[in-house]
């Protein structure tokens, strides 16, 4: 009321409640009904002012009157998440044509009811039961059945999808996560990049037989074309998958350094080890990791490497191969709650599990297409709850340090010229 009024201050007492004991009778529905009723009212009132500019006062004659009253009929009018049938009056010219109620069509915009629609189905909502979630059943609702929520959800998963893979990339990332996921019998790869802020936002996304070299090149390729500068010194967190490492590599060259996920690390040793070694084994992997200093923690892994080698050598293996790389913060000296933070591709799986719930009632991908509109919507939604990256005050350090990387980059370039 106070925007109605056009003033900052609440109306209070300069609404005038002519009958409370019917104000309380309705009121004990809720205040929703409550608000419904008195909606509906105000509703129909400015209908009928619109009546009065066009046909003048009801049982009075006008001899200048251009239009007349002609009964009432049944149309629908947008009410949060669903259409509602209402009795809208009619008026006609003279000459007999049906003439427009100029108010009505503001209550007939569905921006609100589409919107609503697509929250509740990315919240979990089954498209079937959408109904019962706003009042289904009700005798004056309309458009909730399955089929209607289906085309408006479908219609605004495209819009998404459309914004989500134009928009302009204007940050420079100097971190970027990626990640690779089974929909359906498709796999999805995405990306996440952290500013230096430590926000996080979804870059990119794109769906593929598997996580191969190719579907991860056209990725990177797409980022570069919406802005991402290639030339940047930049920390790339990987779940070290071969085609994800080869596809850096080849496209960034000498400005990626590769951190492997040390999650993914531990839980590809331990798949190699029984039971019964895998608790000492795993302790020992986090002990490795936890030093500061990247010469100790190498140390501690070419030892437990060289401990496993003869009773486990599959193991011993899977923990040398890409060992380098699951060092790379250390040798950069990034310092605790960020180093943490970078070490691993939780962020991006956390960003993986939103996604995936929101799409959990999908029992049937027809296709990538429907795979990417639903992911890109998904990962819209699961964006909008996204905080900085834990240790985010230290990433000065960082990128202090993918600098200097950059500075020993360029002079290794010079000599090699010279």
């Amino acid at each position: 009321m106070s925007s109605y009024q056009g003033k900052k201050e609440a109306v209070k007492e300069r609404i005038q409640i002519l009958d409370q004991q019917a104000i309380l009778q309705t009121a004990s529905k809720g205040l929703k009904h409550l608000c419904l009723e008195i909606g509906m009212e105000v509703f129909h009132q400015i209908l009928e002012l619109d009546v009065k500019a066009l046909a003048g006062p009801k049982g009075k004659h006008d001899p200048d009157r251009v239009a007349y009253r002609h009964g009432t009929e049944k149309t629908k009018v947008v009410l949060g998440g669903e259409k509602r049938q209402v009795d809208k009056p009619r008026v006609r010219s003279k000459e007999g044509a049906e003439l427009p109620l100029e108010s009505l069509s503001f209550f007939q915009q569905e921006d609100a009811l589409n919107e609503s629609m697509l929250l509740h189905v990315l919240c979990g909502v089954s498209q079937r039961k959408y109904g019962y979630t706003v009042g289904y059943g009700e005798k004056d609702s309309a458009c909730t059945s399955k089929s209607e929520v289906q085309r408006r959800v479908k219609a605004g998963m495209e819009e998404m999808m459309e914004s989500f893979f134009n928009r302009a990339i204007l940050d420079s990332y100097p971190v970027i996560m990626i990640d690779g996921m089974k929909v359906g019998k498709m796999t999805v790869v995405a990306s996440m990049g952290i500013t230096e802020q430590g926000e996080k936002r979804m870059l990119s996304l794109l769906a593929g037989a598997t996580e191969n070299h190719v579907v991860v090149n056209d990725m990177l390729g797409d980022l570069i074309k919406r802005g991402l500068n290639p030339e940047l010194p930049r920390l790339f967190v990987l779940d070290g998958a071969k085609a994800l490492h080869k596809s850096v590599k080849d496209i960034f060259g000498v400005n990626a350094l590769i951190q492997r996920c040390q999650v993914h690390k531990k839980r590809n040793v331990l798949s190699y080890l029984p039971e019964s070694e895998q608790a000492n084994i795993s302790l020992a992997l986090s002990k490795a990791y936890l030093e500061f200093d990247y010469d100790q923690a190498k140390a501690q892994l070419l030892l437990l490497a060289k401990n496993l080698e003869r009773r486990y050598p599959d193991a011993s293996n899977s923990l040398l191969e890409g060992l380098e790389e699951t060092l790379t913060v250390h040798r950069l000296k990034v310092p605790g709650k960020l180093r943490k933070t970078l070490s691993n591709t939780n962020p991006m799986e956390s960003a993986n599990a939103v996604a995936i719930s929101s799409v959990r009632k999908v029992s049937h991908w027809k296709d990538g297409a429907m795979i990417l509109r639903h992911m890109a919507a998904a990962y819209l939604v699961a964006e909008k709850g996204f905080r900085r990256i834990t240790g985010y005050r230290e990433l000065p350090f960082l990128l202090s340090a993918l600098q200097g990387q950059n500075q020993e980059i360029s002079l290794d370039k010079n000599v090699k010229m010279a």
